[in-house]
């Protein structure tokens, strides 16, 4: 009998149709949008700086607040998620971000900033709530790794597109017109989330055999326990996740808010000469995403077991990382380029699989509450590394403790995982 429902299974992924694949395509380019509205501010930073008369503890207290509205809407939005479902959970989401994305073209000083990014960092975190959450109804366990990731390989291409596209709209209408018209994107997107998105089992576009194919795992109780949030917080599996994103979501933030004055300062270059740097960064960024959840994915398919892929997986990613810590030595720009994209290819690959945990662990219900509790943690851990980066800039004037920083983290929430869940086990929280 387990043969035959085994044969089942394996002729159907066989004929299975491939809408799900569209539903990951929205999320890819939702994250993209989501990255052009959240990178701007490091791409133009020697720009407003100079307008506004910033020094770098005002910049770190703007990305603070960002952060901090980040962790606050983070938690919010794993809830939203879960009571609305990801169609219109996204959608608030994207609502929310987008005019606050916009708000930022009437600014006049630090406060006013700091109050529209507070806005935008409330909106952006539901992002990956709600993608993870739609990963998760769309997508048996064996393509989560990879689904997640070519979404989240969107980061990567909004990145790239930014340090390209923003400095041409600011040298031709400045830079307050580009929060406005980048904010453009966030409203078609949403026009076809509404329109495309649906649950698997209500939509017209999925066939019998592809929804035979997304349920294939076992299915999750249908009552929510009460006192959901109470449970997920002294359960362990909730924090080996949490203290991953902990540990490693600073060190993205580092990334995305501070490498274009790095290369400024450490090569001398302006708005349009370190586009290009930036640009090839994310370039070589953008495959680790897809590359880390493809190769958990074909681990498992050999026969290894899920807590052994994704770590073994996590492991090598962290291994990749360790040259970043000697980035300011480096005299060479294309080499500083290189190393740096390594390390965040491998940044990717490793998020890749620490997004699949709560999915790969907890039932579907619970799925969006733990992203948000990680996604909290790790703004506060982004929050902490901010404060101390302006620190570091303003009194010491080097990048170098921070790049060094940047190396360890990866084996610290690696270590976490293991130590929180050693075997990856599915959490009992009924």
């Amino acid at each position: 009998m387990a043969k035959n429902g085994e044969a089942l299974v394996n002729g159907a992924a066989a004929r299975v149709g491939r809408y799900r694949w569209v539903i990951c395509g929205l999320l890819f380019v939702a994250t993209a949008i989501n990255y052009i509205d959240r990178q701007m501010i490091g791409v133009l930073k020697p720009t407003i700086a100079g307008e506004l008369h910033w020094n770098e503890r005002d910049y770190a207290d703007i990305v603070f607040y960002f952060q901090l509205a980040y962790a606050i809407g983070y938690l919010g939005f794993g809830k939203v998620v879960d009571a609305l479902g990801a169609r219109f959970g996204y959608a608030v989401a994207v609502v929310i971000w987008t005019i606050a994305h916009v708000a930022h073209g009437g600014v006049h000083s630090v406060t006013q900033f700091a109050m529209a990014r507070f806005g935008l960092g409330i909106g952006e975190s539901g992002n990956f709530p709600g993608g993870v959450k739609a990963v998760s109804e769309w997508f048996p366990a064996r393509e989560r790794a990879l689904a997640v990731g070519i979404f989240n390989a969107g980061a990567n291409v909004g990145a790239i597109i930014t340090p390209l596209l923003v400095p041409f709209l600011v040298l031709h209408y400045g830079w307050r017109m580009a929060f406005i018209a980048t904010g453009i994107f966030g409203v078609l997107w949403l026009i076809a989330w509404l329109a495309l998105y649906r649950s698997p089992q209500d939509h017209p576009k999925v066939t019998p055999e592809e929804l035979a194919y997304i349920q294939q795992d076992p299915a999750d109780p249908v009552v929510v326990p009460k006192g959901l949030w109470a449970k997920l917080l002294v359960t362990r599996e909730t924090w080996a996740y949490a203290l991953g994103k902990f540990f490693i979501d600073p060190i993205w933030w580092f990334y995305l808010f501070w490498l274009p004055s790095y290369l400024g300062k450490q090569f001398h270059l302006d708005l349009l000469s370190f586009g290009p740097p930036i640009a090839a960064i994310y370039i070589i960024s953008d495959a680790g995403s897809v590359v880390g959840g493809w190769m958990s994915g074909r681990m498992m398919q050999a026969g290894m077991s899920v807590n052994k892929a994704r770590k073994l997986t996590m492991l090598i990613c962290a291994c990749f990382v360790l040259p970043v810590c000697f980035t300011t030595y480096i005299e060479s720009l294309w080499v500083n380029v290189l190393v740096i994209g390594v390390a965040a290819a491998a940044h990717q690959a490793f998020s890749a699989n620490l997004y699949t945990l709560p999915s790969d662990t907890f039932p579907r219900f619970a799925v969006g509450s733990v992203i948000g509790i990680g996604g909290t943690l790790g703004a506060l851990g982004g929050m902490m590394f901010s404060l101390h980066a302006g620190d570091v800039l303003e009194r010491l004037g080097t990048y170098a403790p921070l790049f060094l920083l940047a190396g360890g983290a990866y084996f610290l929430a690696l270590l976490a995982i293991h130590v929180l869940s050693p075997r990856l086990e599915r959490a009992r929280i009924d």
